[in-house]
């Protein structure tokens, strides 16, 4: 009986709806009024920190309670409050490791059939039918830790999937995925549709993949008390009319791409890390790439590419000095070790905080304190700074990385892309001389992508060394960074 009603599409109204985090003095959105049809496939718009996301998050009825925050107006799926119809609701997020549940890959696709109560002679071709269908060729009985984040994203959308939901919300389901993996993800969902109709709303800020799915786009609002709905019809019409205003605001508008900064003022300058017959591995004696020699260097930046899977994000991670090789070496000059001996990954974390910073691809797994304006200071204060120093330099990052206005909130109440501005400025509160970011610009809206990729590229004319692990090729061409491929596009 389940089953039945969970094939149709799903209805989907907001009624001056909006949501308030406890912690935050401000509205994440309010006045929010729309109505989706069932069976509308609905891109939805704003500026990073619009709300976009807490949107989501109320239709698939995972917001809380009075205690998590307050809401105003009313939020329905098929005229129910949406709290009381979270099975209709198959959700994706932003950070597929908040959505790995179980050990194995087989068992956590299956996770959301079983609390369903599918039948179990369903689900397991409802698992293999889904990972088929989101391009993740790996064993059921894979360990989930052993995936990579493009491939964590891919898990969280196979277990959306399987649960054939009436309702499918998609939180920036192709932000970790390269250009390959990103389009197999958009066929996923096109071939679903197919196979059995449903309502869809996603959240992309880049638009291009999903506008030949999508029948409707709809733009909140960001501000103090939030602005509602700004803009809402086909996506050709909402685009011709609102396209400057849009583009303006932060939405990243086809034809209308953010300013890239200027050439490099400098020549660039010494070697300050190398790596030579280098392998990189997560799990002692299974190396997921080897064979790898580069050098980092002062005033350039060196882009990291490839597929997902090719092991990007570990090589990042020791350049960073955070895992040891697992074959070869990575050294570091004597300029940039300063007497503490030549491998990073025996530094200590303070020997580290003004050498090496880094930015890992889950923002969330780097956030330490209570307030925004705290978590600057948790480097400056571990290196025994002044106050009145910490101060200046908080001051400056929060206002180049428009997060002046969050100072006193909670880090996890923050956007996605908030929290990546976050965990950047973190990062560069002691003035590290090697900056290693994995995927910079995840969840950026086109104008704090603008700004942040202008701040990378003033600390390399300064003569930092920047290390870019990425997808994201316009910051390749933006920074005129070195790549560094691997895997299949090497």
């Amino acid at each position: 009986m389940a089953q039945a009603s969970a094939v149709a599409p799903a209805a989907v109204e907001a009624r001056g709806w909006g949501w308030r985090h406890a912690s935050r003095l401000a509205w994440a959105l309010r006045d929010v009024t729309f109505r989706i049809e069932p069976g509308e496939r609905v891109l939805l718009l704003g500026a990073s920190g619009a709300g976009k996301s807490t949107l989501l998050h109320g239709l698939a009825g995972v917001l809380g309670g009075d205690e998590e925050g307050e809401s105003a107006g009313a939020l329905l799926v098929d005229g129910t409050p949406a709290a009381s119809a979270r099975g209709r609701s198959g959700l994706v997020l932003q950070d597929p490791d908040s959505q790995v549940i179980l050990a194995r890959v087989g068992d956590d696709v299956a996770f959301g059939c079983e609390n369903l109560g599918v039948p179990r002679a369903q689900i397991w071709p409802r698992v293999v039918a889904a990972l088929d269908a989101v391009g993740l060729d790996v064993a059921l009985d894979r360990p989930t830790t052993a995936l990579s984040g493009g491939q964590k994203q891919r898990l969280a959308l196979a277990g959306a999937l399987a649960m054939r939901p009436g309702l499918l919300l998609l939180d920036e389901p192709t932000a970790n995925l390269d250009p390959d993996g990103a389009q197999e993800v958009r066929d996923a969902v096109e071939r679903m549709l197919e196979a059995q109709p449903a309502t869809v709303i996603v959240v992309e800020h880049r638009l291009d993949i999903w506008l030949p799915l999508i029948t409707r786009v709809i733009v909140v609002g960001a501000g103090p008390d939030g602005a509602g709905v700004i803009a809402d019809g086909p996506p050709a019409q909402v685009l011709a009319a609102e396209g400057a205003r849009l583009a303006q605001a932060g939405v990243w508008v086809p034809g209308r791409p953010p300013r890239h900064p200027d050439a490099p003022r400098h020549a660039t300058g010494d070697v300050l890390l190398s790596a030579r017959d280098l392998a990189v591995a997560r799990v002692k004696g299974a190396p997921v790439a080897a064979g790898i020699d580069l050098d980092v260097r002062a005033g350039a930046v060196t882009a990291i590419t490839g597929p997902n899977g090719a092991g990007k994000s570990t090589l990042g991670l020791t350049l960073a000095g955070l895992l040891p090789p697992a074959g070869g070496e990575v050294v570091a000059s004597a300029a940039l070790a300063g007497g503490v001996g030549p491998a990073p990954f025996r530094w200590t974390s303070r020997q580290l905080l003004t050498r090496i910073g880094t930015v890992f691809q889950d923002p969330e797994h780097q956030l330490l304190a209570k307030t925004v304006a705290d978590e600057l200071a948790v480097g400056p204060r571990a290196l025994g700074m002044d106050e009145g120093e910490i101060g200046r330099r908080s001051d400056e990052l929060l206002e180049r990385l428009r997060l002046d206005r969050l100072a006193k909130a909670n880090p996890y109440t923050l956007s996605g892309g908030e929290k990546r501005r976050l965990t950047v400025a973190a990062a560069l509160a002691t003035a590290p001389r090697v900056l290693v970011l994995d995927e910079p610009t995840f969840g950026q809206d086109a104008r704090t992508w603008a700004e942040l990729v202008a701040m990378l590229a003033d600390l390399r004319d300064a003569g930092s060394a920047i290390v870019a692990v990425t997808h994201d090729l316009d910051v390749v061409h933006a920074l005129r960074a070195a790549r560094v491929r691997l895997g299949e596009d090497a």
